[in-house]
Protein backbone atom coordinates (compact mmCIF):
# COMPACT_ATOMS: atom_id res chain seq x y z
CA UNK A 1 0.00 0.00 0.00
CA UNK A 2 1.23 3.21 -0.98
CA UNK A 3 -0.07 6.34 1.06
CA UNK A 4 -0.62 9.43 -0.66
CA UNK A 5 -0.78 12.89 1.29
CA UNK A 6 -2.07 15.62 -0.47
CA UNK A 7 -3.22 19.49 0.70
CA UNK A 8 -5.03 19.59 3.85
CA UNK A 9 -4.32 16.39 5.17
CA UNK A 10 -0.55 16.63 4.17
CA UNK A 11 -0.18 19.92 6.09
CA UNK A 12 -2.08 17.67 9.62
CA UNK A 13 0.42 15.19 8.93
CA UNK A 14 3.38 17.42 9.14
CA UNK A 15 1.80 19.67 11.89
CA UNK A 16 1.95 16.53 13.88
CA UNK A 17 5.52 16.12 14.00
CA UNK A 18 5.91 19.90 15.16
CA UNK A 19 6.72 19.70 19.16
CA UNK A 20 7.30 21.78 21.53
CA UNK A 21 11.09 22.18 22.47
CA UNK A 22 13.13 22.97 25.63
CA UNK A 23 16.79 23.27 25.61
CA UNK A 24 17.73 23.79 29.74
CA UNK A 25 21.51 23.97 31.23
CA UNK A 26 21.84 23.05 34.29
CA UNK A 27 24.51 24.59 36.76
CA UNK A 28 25.81 23.53 40.27
CA UNK A 29 27.28 20.20 41.61
CA UNK A 30 25.48 18.79 38.40
CA UNK A 31 28.49 16.30 37.67
CA UNK A 32 29.32 13.49 38.85
CA UNK A 33 26.11 12.67 41.83
CA UNK A 34 23.93 10.14 38.78
CA UNK A 35 22.26 13.75 37.88
CA UNK A 36 21.25 12.35 34.24
CA UNK A 37 20.58 9.02 35.39
CA UNK A 38 18.21 10.51 38.13
CA UNK A 39 16.54 12.40 35.36
CA UNK A 40 15.96 9.52 33.36
CA UNK A 41 14.12 8.24 36.33
CA UNK A 42 12.18 11.56 36.23
CA UNK A 43 11.20 11.29 32.20
CA UNK A 44 9.37 7.70 32.66
CA UNK A 45 6.57 9.47 34.31
CA UNK A 46 6.53 11.74 32.06
CA UNK A 47 5.42 11.75 27.92
CA UNK A 48 8.09 13.50 26.69
CA UNK A 49 11.77 12.48 24.31
CA UNK A 50 15.30 14.41 24.66
CA UNK A 51 18.52 13.79 26.35
CA UNK A 52 20.67 14.85 29.02
CA UNK A 53 24.17 15.13 28.55
CA UNK A 54 27.35 16.42 30.40
CA UNK A 55 29.31 19.44 28.94
CA UNK A 56 32.65 19.99 28.66
CA UNK A 57 32.36 23.20 31.17
CA UNK A 58 30.78 21.75 34.09
CA UNK A 59 27.28 21.73 33.35
CA UNK A 60 24.24 19.50 32.17
CA UNK A 61 21.96 19.98 29.31
CA UNK A 62 18.83 18.81 29.39
CA UNK A 63 17.15 18.61 25.81
CA UNK A 64 13.18 17.59 25.73
CA UNK A 65 10.45 17.53 23.48
CA UNK A 66 6.63 17.00 23.02
CA UNK A 67 3.46 18.61 24.55
CA UNK A 68 4.58 22.10 25.83
CA UNK A 69 2.46 21.42 29.36
CA UNK A 70 4.22 17.60 29.38
CA UNK A 71 7.69 19.28 28.53
CA UNK A 72 7.18 22.33 31.12
CA UNK A 73 6.32 19.76 34.08
CA UNK A 74 8.54 17.69 33.40
CA UNK A 75 11.49 20.07 33.73
CA UNK A 76 9.78 21.26 37.33
CA UNK A 77 9.74 18.14 38.29
CA UNK A 78 13.42 17.72 37.39
CA UNK A 79 14.32 20.73 38.73
CA UNK A 80 12.67 20.06 41.98
CA UNK A 81 13.88 16.62 42.68
CA UNK A 82 17.47 17.75 41.99
CA UNK A 83 17.40 20.82 43.66
CA UNK A 84 20.21 20.03 45.90
CA UNK A 85 22.66 20.33 42.96
CA UNK A 86 21.66 23.08 41.15
CA UNK A 87 22.85 26.25 41.51
CA UNK A 88 21.18 28.05 38.73
CA UNK A 89 19.37 27.05 35.50
CA UNK A 90 18.97 28.70 31.87
CA UNK A 91 16.05 27.62 29.80
CA UNK A 92 15.22 28.18 26.16
CA UNK A 93 12.01 27.13 24.53
CA UNK A 94 11.22 27.13 20.66
CA UNK A 95 8.63 25.03 18.33
CA UNK A 96 9.89 22.72 15.76
CA UNK A 97 9.85 19.20 14.29
CA UNK A 98 10.29 16.07 16.77
CA UNK A 99 14.26 14.76 16.23
CA UNK A 100 13.92 12.09 19.23
CA UNK A 101 12.31 8.74 20.01
CA UNK A 102 12.75 8.17 23.00
CA UNK A 103 14.62 10.24 26.59
CA UNK A 104 18.01 9.13 26.98
CA UNK A 105 21.69 9.74 27.78
CA UNK A 106 24.00 10.99 25.54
Amino acid sequence: MHLHLSGFYKFLFIMDNRVFQMNCWFEGHVQGVGFRYQTVGVAKGFDVTGYVQNMVDGRVHLYAEGEESEVVAFQTEVESELKNYIKESEIKTDNGDRTCQNFRIE
